[in-house]
Order: structure tokens, then sequence, then C-alpha cells
């Protein structure tokens, strides 16, 4: 004991700060709860916008309740109903069911993705009504989360299953996705049919591709062959973009556009060839910093009658 009067000095804290690796896990778990939290909201509202069409079209009810109200989670409504679609006299949909699930149970990052495109859908398309309705209807959302499965397969070097996979995923849903491609989240496929997108292609988060696009090589390279397009991408239906070309984050490529060269960020290419709004040594730069959020296809024109590229 200290004398009297005296105060006595605490000992030295034993706590020691979190090392790196400890801070980085803890900030892993908490985004995983939120991630958790955010699909179980959607979940539920999935559900709740089952039970609603359910009631007001009994018709759909027995439909309704095999893909989404007999299902515990997203993960199991989806790979359901993307076993019925993708199935064939030889590859049963139980098979897939199985094949789909796990994968989505042993990678959470695809749960993730599919939340996200879902949100894309929701937002971006004034004509998706709902989420359920993406959920079972849109064959763009439901070729991105098929191709999420088979490009999981083509890195766990199961590459012919992933072939299969995709073979199948081109013969029903007119969209032929390579499995090597390598997609982000927050994806959407508008209307879809007649989208290409070869083997080392690589697009980024928030992008949004409409029907007909073309990512492609150019016919003579090997190797590293084909686009990237950036972060918050917009491209327009019917356009070909070839090779080992960089398309910026926020650029925007306009419908029917043949593009050959790169893009700068936020800038914008039309045409056949595609030249650069603006021209070439002074490309405009537009103010959205994400094109494939906001769908604005002619914020480039300020007149109709007179740009300049």
């Amino acid at each position: 004991m200290p004398p009297a009067g005296e105060l006595q000095q605490s000992s030295p804290s034993k706590d020691k700060p979190p090392t790196d690796a400890q801070s980085a896990e803890a900030a892993a778990a908490i985004a995983a709860a939120a991630a958790d939290a955010e699909a179980a909201g959607l979940w539920t509202q999935i559900k709740a916008e089952a039970r609603r069409d359910a009631e007001a079209e009994p018709a759909l009810a027995s439909y309704l309740y095999s893909t989404i109200l007999s299902h515990s989670s997203l993960e199991r409504s989806i790979s359901f109903h993307l076993g019925n679609k993708l199935c064939s006299s030889t590859l049963l949909s139980t098979l897939l069911y199985d094949l789909f699930l796990n994968t989505f149970t042993s990678d959470p990052s695809l749960r993730n993705a599919t939340v996200a495109d879902l949100r894309a859908a929701r937002v971006r398309d004034p004509a998706c009504i709902s989420f359920s309705h993406c959920l079972l209807n849109y064959k763009g959302f439901l070729a991105i989360q098929a191709h999420r499965i088979s490009h999981k397969l083509w890195t766990q070097t199961r590459k012919p299953l992933a072939l299969a996979l995709h073979s199948r995923i081109s013969e029903v849903f007119a969209v032929d996705i390579h499995p090597a491609a390598k997609i982000g989240k927050g994806i959407l496929l508008d209307h879809a049919t007649g989208v290409v997108i070869g083997e080392t292609a690589v697009i980024g988060n928030n992008v949004s591709i409409l029907h007909h696009v073309t990512l492609g090589g150019t016919g003579k390279a090997c190797g590293d062959r084909h686009p990237k397009i950036g972060d918050g991408c917009l491209i327009g239906a019917g356009a070909t973009i070839l090779g080992n070309v960089k398309i910026g984050c926020g650029a925007k490529v306009g419908a029917g556009s043949v593009v050959l060269i790169d893009i700068p960020p936020r800038a914008t290419a039309v045409g056949n060839p595609a030249r650069l709004v603006g021209g070439k040594e002074r490309p405009t730069i537009h103010d959205e910093e994400c094109p494939g959020e906001s769908m604005d296809h002619t914020s480039f024109i300020s007149e109709w009658s007179d740009y300049i590229i």
C-alpha cells in the first residue's frame, strides 16, 4: 500500500491496440453482417411482392409458391429458378439446383452481387415493376447470375462444366458470356438479347449494357484480346467494342457505335467508327460520374442538329 496521502499510480494497461489484421477482420465482419441484413430485407420484400401477386392473380399462385414463397432464402429461390430454366433432358434441374446452391453457399460475394444486380434493375429500368418481377422474368438478370456460377466453376478449373453451363445460358437467354469473363456487381443487361462478352473481357461495377452489344476481339489477336469496361459506364444498344481497349470509368458509348480505340473516363464516343464528342484532342467531359446508373443516353447533345464529333 502507498503511504497515506500519496496517489496510487495505475499499472500500465495490458490491452494492446488491435493489429492491422484484427482491424481488417473486424471491418470484414461488420460488412458481412450488413450484407446479410440487406439480403434478408430484400428477400422479405420479394416474398411480400410474390404474396401480393398471388392474391391478385390466382393463375400464378402455384408458380409463385414454387419459385419464391416455398424457399427460405434468395439463394435457394434463384438456384431453383435457374435450375428449372437451364435444365434439359440430360442436364437435370435437381443437379443444377444443387450445383447453384452449393456455389452460392461457398461464396457469399455471389449473393451480394445478386442483390446489387436486383437493385440496379429495379432503380434503372422504369419497366421493372418489382424485385420479384426482375427475379423471375428478366433474362438479362438471370443470365448474369448464371454466368457468375459458370465463372466460379471456371476459376475452380471445372472448365468442362463451366462451358456446358455457358452453352445452356446462351441457348436459353440469347446472351453469350464466356465463363472466363470477369464481371462486377450492380450490372444491368437491359433487354439483353444478343449480348456477347468475350473470354478476356472485364466489366467493372454499376455498368449498364443494352441489347445487341458485343465486347469482342478483333479476330486476329490471341491472349488478352477483349475490352475492359470501367465502373459506371453506359453502353448503348447495338454498340460493338473490339479488341483490348479500355473504356474509362463513367464513359458513354452511343447506340450503334463501333469502338476500336480507348475512351477516356467520362467521355462519350459515338458513330462508326466511333469518335469522341468534342474531338480527339479535347474531348468533352460530362458531369455524370456514373452514367450506368443515370441511364441518360443523350445528355451530350445540346441540340439535335448541331453537335461536334
